[in-house]
C-alpha cells in the first residue's frame, strides 16, 4: 500500500529482511509504528515481530551493522539502536493470565497468534519484510478502519483483554487522549467502555508504577481533561487517584453554591497544557539544568510533566477545608497549604520521585494563589519582590499555572482577570530587572555575624539574618552589602551586641 513509502525506505528494514531471509524466518513491523504511519507521524520507535526467536535475528542484525544489542532474555526481548532509530525484537509468541496476576505465561507463536494478544486493533497492524510480498499490510482486525473511523477497540472480547492485562483499561484512554485532535477524535467503544467499568476491580493486581507511567503521558497531551474523565466515567478514577474523586460535586445552602472543582481542575489542566505549548512553540520558556556541576539556561522544547501535575493537585486540599459562611458563602481558606503538605503522600503512594521534582509540585501547590492575590489588590514592589523570593526560577511556571486557574463562567470577568495578571507579569520583570531577587543570596551570611559579634550559632544569628532580608524584600534597604552591613549593625545594638575588637 502507498501508506508505507517512505516510511519503509529507511535502510534498518532492507537489512532485517535480508538477514530474515537468510536465517529462514519470518519478520514483521507491528504495532505503533505501523499504525503511527498511516496517522502521517513518523516514529523512530520500531517494533518487530519474528515467527522465530527474535533474539537470534536481533543479535544477526547488530553484528551486520555494528551495533550493540541489548538482551532481556526474561522477556525474550532485544534492542538495538542503529541511525537514530531504535529496534526492538521479539519472537511472535500467544499469552495465557493468570486471574491474580498480569504476568502471562507465554508460549512461542505465529504472528496472527501475536496480533490476537495485542491490545488494540489500532495496534495490531503489520507490515511484511519479506521479500515477496514486501511492505504489504496484514490487517486481520480492521485497525485501518477503525483509525479512518477514530475507534478504540480491542480485537477479542474486551472483558477478555481486560481482565486479562487491566493495564489496558488505562492505555484505552491514554489512546483516546492522545490520538484526539480538533480535526478528528477518537472515542472508545461502548461495549469496551463498559468492560472497563465491569473489570475497574482488576486495577488492584497492578503496580503502581505502571498506573503512574500511563497517568503521566495523559497529562503530556494537548486535552488530559479527555483521559480524566473518561477514567472517572469508568470509575478508574478511584483506583487511579482518589483524592481527584473527592473534588467531585458541589454543595448549596441558603441558595448559594460552589464551583465544581473537578471541573475546574481539569479546566485548568487542560489551560497548562495550552499556555505552555503556545511558549514553547514561541521559545519563550526556558529551563535551568546543571551540566557538569555549572547550571545553565535552556529553552524549554518539550512540556514539563511537573507543571502538569501541579495543575491537576493545585485544589487538592479543597475538600478538607471547605466550609460555610453565612455573610461571605462558601470558603477554601488555606487549601493551597493543606494541598501542599498533601503533595508527598501523593507522591509516595503513586512511587514517584521524591525529590526535586516532589518539591517544585508542591512549591507550585503552595504558591498558586499568591499572583492570583496580587491582581485583586495594588501591585506594590514588595509584595513582587516576596513572590519572586519565595517562586525563584520557578516563578515562570507558577505564572503558567496561575494564569491558567483564572477560570469563570463570566467572559469578562476573566478578562478582567488577565488584563490585571499581565500587569503583574509586567511588574515582575521591572522588579526582577531592578533588584534581581529571583536568585536572592543574603548578602549577611551567618559566619559573618558570628565573626563580627564574637557569638556562637544560636538564635540571635538567625534573628538578625531573617531581619536584613525582610528590609531588602520590603524595600527599606537596597540588596547591597553596605545598606545591610549598617543594618546588621544596627539590629545588633538594638540586642545588646556589639562588634568585637
Amino acid at each position: 500500500m502507498t501508506v508505507t513509502q517512505g516510511f519503509l525506505d529507511h535502510r534498518i528494514f532492507s537489512i532485517i529482511s535480508d538477514i530474515a531471509e537468510k536465517k529462514g524466518v519470518r519478520a514483521f513491523v507491528i504495532g505503533g509504528y505501523v499504525r503511527d504511519c498511516f496517522l502521517g507521524c513518523p516514529s523512530k520507535d520500531i517494533d518487530i515481530v519474528v515467527e522465530g526467536s527474535g533474539i537470534e535475528l536481533a543479535e544477526a542484525v547488530g553484528e551486520a551493522v555494528h551495533s550493540n544489542v541489548s538482551v532481556f532474555r526474561n522477556f525474550g526481548t532485544a534492542m538495538l539502536r542503529y541511525r537514530g532509530i531504535e529496534v526492538e525484537f521479539v519472537g511472535a509468541r500467544k499469552e495465557s493470565y493468570r486471574r491474580n496476576s498480569r504476568k502471562p505465561i507465554v508460549e512461542n507463536g505465529t504472528l496472527e497468534d501475536d496480533q490476537r494478544r495485542r491490545d488494540f486493533t489500532i495496534n495490531a497492524m503489520a507490515f511484511s519484510l519479506q521479500k515477496e510480498d514486501y511492505g504489504a499490510i496484514i490487517d486481520p482486525f480492521g485497525g485501518i478502519r477503525d483509525l479512518r473511523d477514530g475507534i478504540i477497540r480491542t480485537p477479542l472480547d474486551p472483558d477478555t483483554t481486560y481482565s486479562d492485562d487491566p493495564l489496558r483499561m488505562v492505555r484505552a484512554i491514554r489512546f483516546a487522549t492522545r490520538l484526539t485532535t480538533p480535526e478528528h477524535e477518537f472515542r472508545i467503544v461502548p461495549e469496551s467502555l463498559e468492560s472497563i467499568a465491569r473489570n475497574k476491580e482488576r486495577m488492584v493486581i497492578l503496580s503502581k508504577e505502571r498506573i503512574t507511567e500511563e497517568l503521566n503521558k495523559i497529562l503530556v497531551c494537548s486535552r488530559p481533561s479527555i483521559g480524566f474523565r473518561l477514567m472517572d466515567s469508568t470509575g478508574l478514577l478511584e483506583y487511579v487517584l482518589p483524592q481527584l474523586s473527592r473534588l467531585k460535586g458541589t454543595e448549596t445552602v441558603d441558595g448559594k453554591g460552589h464551583k465544581e472543582n473537578f471541573s475546574h481542575t481539569l479546566e485548568v489542566v487542560d489551560n497548562v497544557s495550552e499556555l505552555e505549548n503556545s511558549l514553547i512553540a514561541a521559545g519563550e520558556l526556558k529551563d535551568r539544568i546543571f551540566i557538569d556541576n555549572v547550571e545553565t539556561e535552556t529553552v524549554r522544547t518539550s512540556p514539563n510533566l511537573w507543571l502538569r501535575w501541579a495543575a491537576l493537585l493545585h485544589d487538592i486540599g479543597k475538600p478538607a477545608t471547605k466550609r460555610y459562611d453565612p455573610k461571605v458563602g462558601w470558603t477554601f481558606h488555606g487549601h493551597e497549604v493543606v494541598g501542599a503538605r498533601m503533595v508527598p503522600k501523593i507522591f509516595q503512594a503513586m512511587k514517584m520521585p521524591l525529590n526535586e521534582k516532589m518539591k517544585y509540585v508542591q512549591k507550585l501547590v503552595g504558591l498558586h494563589l499568591r499572583p492570583i492575590a496580587l491582581v485583586t489588590e495594588e501591585v506594590t514592589d514588595s509584595a513582587v519582590r516576596r513572590l519572586l523570593f519565595d517562586a525563584g526560577n520557578d516563578i515562570d511556571d507558577l505564572m503558567v499555572l496561575c494564569k491558567a486557574d483564572i477560570t469563570s463562567k463570566n467572559p469578562k470577568k476573566v478578562e478582567r482577570l488577565k488584563k490585571n495578571f499581565d500587569i503583574v507579569k509586567e511588574k515582575l520583570v521591572e522588579v526582577e530587572a531592578k533588584d534581581a531577587i529571583r536568585n536572592f543570596k543574603n548578602p549577611i551570611r551567618g559566619e559573618y555575624i558570628m565573626e563580627t559579634f564574637g557569638i556562637p550559632p544560636g538564635k540571635p544569628v538567625g534573628i538578625i539574618q531573617e531581619h536584613v532580608k525582610n528590609a531588602i524584600l520590603d524595600g527599606v534597604i537596597e540588596n547591597s552589602f553596605a545598606d545591610a552591613d549598617r543594618l546588621m549593625r544596627e539590629k545588633a545594638a538594638s540586642m545588646g551586641l556589639y562588634p568585637v575588637k
